[in-house]
């Protein structure tokens, strides 16, 4: 505690930058880990929430990651020069870009874009298709409907890209040629020392999460009188992951997509940052049933023809912290699939960010365009599958 104390003091200046960004983060982390340590029916609720998001989620996630971020890392794919050479199928290639997981194809996408290399069809359908670092919680826990909304988002994306484009041509250009997205230049992190420890747990952690994916009951195997070691696996697990997010002074956005780092920290970092939103999306509706005692499934259940619009304003708020709040709450079987797709359909994820800052007008309207198809496809999935 006292180190703990000493790198906030030496480094005051990072914790109130940006807005107070990393002051902000470590509120809210300690806040989740102070509720965790109470002796108390609170705590209870925390723990359990802390070890089901780690042991069903994280590890998952993490792995998912390793593949997917491995991959990028080995090919060293340069897709700027590849959608120079290929303008005539830029809408699908940029609707591909979106729907792989994570923010770094869609961003990539939207600075061709700002720059004046693709159309604005281009840009709506990169918008519609992805879903950000949501993608990666769906992946993990059910590939088959990740795949599912990996086809129904591409094929959206591209009719709804074509169809822009023949409305709007190049109408809504705002062009920065010498655009070029840049980070603050941060080394090396208090958090990455940890790096070891989270490995050290996540191993054993995966294996938990693998086995009990498969129904086997561990409490035969793995309980030793009052101490229970899979609980604990998962408890530190997530303890860890959610203090090295508090404490990691780099933007989620950033965690994301930036690739100067090595492959290890963006895989955890971006763990982290997932497993915080899924342990934040656990607790509001374990605390809301606790002090409520609202039946969250009757409530939808009742307003189900209302459920998909209200995922699909969600996917306006730019971030993927609240889409992974939503995909956690279908997940959990509160809300159906056709309102999963409109919310992928309308969130922009991290994408959202630099296009609203370097081109406003076209980014609200391109997002704007993509909660059409959103609503379409939403609720022809309800009316043909769900009801």
């Amino acid at each position: 505690m006292n180190a703990i104390l000493s790198v906030i003091r030496n480094n005051k200046a990072i914790f109130v930058a940006n807005d107070g960004r990393l002051l902000k983060k470590c509120l809210l982390g300690f806040l989740i880990l102070s509720f965790a340590f109470q002796s108390n029916d609170l705590g209870d609720i925390v723990r359990n929430v802390l070890v089901e998001a780690y042991l069903q989620v994280s590890v998952f996630v993490g792995f998912t990651l390793f593949i997917f971020i491995g991959l990028d890392s080995l090919t060293k794919f340069d897709v700027e020069n590849f959608l120079s050479k290929t303008k005539k199928l830029h809408i699908p290639i940029a609707t591909v870009l979106g729907a792989l997981p994570g923010c770094g194809g869609a961003i990539i996408v939207v600075t061709q874009f700002i720059q004046g290399r693709i159309s604005f069809g281009a840009l709506v359908a990169v918008l519609t298709s992805t879903m950000g670092d949501a993608a990666f919680l769906l992946l993990s826990q059910e590939p088959s409907t990740g795949i599912l909304v990996f086809i129904i988002t591409c094929v959206t994306g591209i009719v709804t890209g074509y169809l822009i484009d023949l409305f709007h041509r190049q109408n809504f250009q705002e062009l920065q040629k010498n655009f070029k997205i840049e980070f603050e230049k941060i080394s090396k992190t208090f958090v990455s020392r940890f790096n070891i420890f989270w490995v050290i747990i996540f191993i054993p952690g995966f294996c938990v999460g693998l086995l009990t994916a498969f129904r086997v009951n561990l409490d035969d195997y793995f309980f030793i009188s009052d101490f229970n070691i899979v609980e604990s696996i998962g408890s530190i697990g997530a303890i860890i992951s959610i203090f090295m997010w508090t404490l990691n002074p780099l933007s989620d956005f950033q965690c994301s997509t930036e690739k100067t780092r090595n492959l290890l920290s963006r895989v955890i970092d971006t763990t982290n940052f997932v497993t915080t939103w899924v342990v934040c999306g656990f607790l509001f509706f374990e605390l809301l049933i606790y002090f409520t005692e609202v039946d969250l499934m009757s409530f939808f259940n009742i307003w189900s023809a209302f459920v998909p619009l209200i995922a699909i304003l969600f996917g306006f708020i730019p971030g993927c912290g609240p889409q992974i709040v939503v995909t956690t709450f279908y997940l959990n079987g509160y809300i159906p699939l056709s309102a999963e797709l409109g919310n992928a359909i309308s969130n922009d994820g991290d994408a959202l960010f630099p296009a609203i800052a370097l081109a406003p007008k076209s980014a609200i309207l391109a997002t704007l365009y993509s909660g059409i198809p959103a609503v379409i496809v939403a609720y022809s999935y309800l009316l043909l599958f769900e009801i």
